[in-house]
């Protein structure tokens, strides 16, 4: 092909995208083509409705940001957890279980001895409130109640004692006029002393294992062998003979009836 008709071929294809490009244009400013527009901003409000909506999206956004830590200091999980880690670490077994197994078990085992109080919140509080019977102020109000029971009876008096007059409360006539801020810390630190007891009553057989096959070994002379890895079978063996998942699982269980 020649350098002229090269040129002219050129020319036709610029021409051909102008009148596409025109033409579009020409329908875009007719309403032919019409194309989404995306904005963001913040305008002012022009009533209080408004207003109450964006505090309820902010407060909605803020409570399943704090919904993990909500699982976790209101229920019974943080004893689960903390019993579960001891019994780990009282067998030696370094990273047997994993963390995952052990946060799973104890998310699971949370969830089975939550349900009466669950299905409480849901009875009293939220189916209600899904079905539009009852308001938001008193949806939190009778959803509170279960869990409040719950905590209380979990909840040494002097734990609540010691936040109560940290806080400057009165002392309350009932369990519904027992405040949330002051329920929930001693619930925690309450719920980590029985733990720990727990897992004190968990750490002693052991214990003694470790101590007879260090004293059987340094009698034998064998000052360089690590007791622990010569004990550790025997720990193994005893926590499957005595069937210790069912016996600490099931302990764990019937300790929040």
């Amino acid at each position: 092909m020649s350098r002229p008709a090269l040129l002219a071929l050129r020319v036709s294809l610029l021409a051909a995208l102008a009148v596409l490009f025109l033409g579009g244009a020409a329908q875009a400013q007719e309403g032919l083509l019409r194309l989404p527009s995306i904005s963001l901003g913040v305008e002012e409000a022009t009533s209080p409705e408004q207003v109450s909506t964006a505090l309820q999206v902010v407060i909605l956004l803020t409570v399943l940001t704090l919904a993990p830590a909500i699982m976790i200091m209101m229920t019974s999980f943080t004893r689960l957890a903390v019993v579960l880690s001891l019994l780990r670490n009282a067998l030696g077994t370094q990273q047997m279980p994993p963390a995952q197994i052990i946060v799973g078990l104890s998310l699971f085992l949370t969830f089975f001895i939550m349900a009466p109080t669950f299905n409480k919140v849901y009875d009293s509080a939220l189916g209600p409130y899904l079905d539009g019977r009852m308001g938001q102020t008193e949806f939190l109000s009778k959803a509170a109640d279960p869990m409040r029971d719950f905590m209380l009876k979990q909840t040494r008096k002097k734990d609540l004692g010691l936040f109560m007059r940290i806080a400057g409360e009165a002392k309350p006539q009932n369990a519904s006029e027992v405040p949330l801020s002051s329920l929930i810390p001693a619930f925690v630190i309450s719920e980590l002393k029985t733990a720990f007891q727990i897992g004190f009553l968990i750490y002693v057989p052991f214990l003694v294992i470790d101590m007879v096959v260090a004293s059987v070994l340094l009698s034998m002379g064998m000052m360089m062998l690590p007791p622990v890895m010569v004990s550790l079978p025997f720990k193994l063996m005893l926590f499957v003979l005595v069937d210790g998942w069912y016996l600490i699982v099931g302990s764990l269980v019937k300790s929040f009836s």
